[in-house]
Formats: structure tokens, C-alpha cells, sequence
């Protein structure tokens, strides 16, 4: 795998994640002031820019690899959701959570390695 593919993947993941985080918090913002306030209008829309772009990349990735080289990749984004949720958005992380990502990490391993 070329430099640049690894980068692109990585854009895509970096993408999607942010996308939930970004989401997420415009959802928390309707609980006080509803659908109709600016700063969820724009967390929305930045929110909806993030997985577009990270669409588009996986459709782009997808023309050159196969889904099985790529989809672990993708899993990776469970982690990553959960450790940025417990550090950005102050959510609890227990110790059923943290087991459940850890296992989910070595079965992305695994799928990778054959």
C-alpha cells in the first residue's frame, strides 16, 4: 500500500469520527434550544460536511482495494469514537465498555492479519 492510500484511509476514518463527535453535539444543543438556533444549524451542517467527505474517500478507496483490506479500517473508527466520547464529550467509559473496544481492537487485528 502506497503513502498516500494509508493517508487517505486515515482522512476517511479521521472523517468519520469527527463526524459522530460533531453530531452528537449538535443533538446535545437541541435539548435547550430546539431544532431551530444557529449553533446547531451549524454543527449539523459541519457535522453532514465530515461524512460526506468521508463518503466520498471510502467510495474513492474502495475503486482500488478490496472491502476485507478495508473494512478493518473502518472498525477502527469504534475505538477511536469511544476513547474521543469519554475524553471530548466527558462520557463515562466502564469497564464493560473499555473490554468490549479492546476485543473488538484484536478482532480487527485478526481480520487484517489473513
Amino acid at each position: 500500500m502506497s503513502f498516500l492510500a494509508f493517508f487517505f484511509i486515515v482522512v476517511s476514518l479521521v472523517s468519520f469520527v469527527a463526524a459522530q463527535l460533531v453530531l452528537k453535539r449538535a443533538m446535545e444543543a437541541t435539548r435547550t434550544s430546539g431544532l431551530r438556533n444557529a449553533q446547531f444549524i451549524s454543527k449539523v451542517t459541519g457535522g453532514i460536511i465530515l461524512m460526506t467527505i468521508s463518503f466520498f474517500l471510502t467510495l474513492g478507496l474502495l475503486q482500488r482495494f478490496d472491502l476485507s483490506y478495508l473494512y478493518p479500517f473502518q472498525g477502527l473508527s469504534v475505538i477511536f469514537i469511544t476513547l474521543l466520547a469519554a475524553v471530548a464529550l466527558k462520557e463515562k467509559l466502564n469497564m464493560r465498555l473499555a473490554i468490549g473496544a479492546l476485543l473488538i481492537s484484536v478482532g480487527i487485528v485478526l481480520v487484517s492479519l489473513s
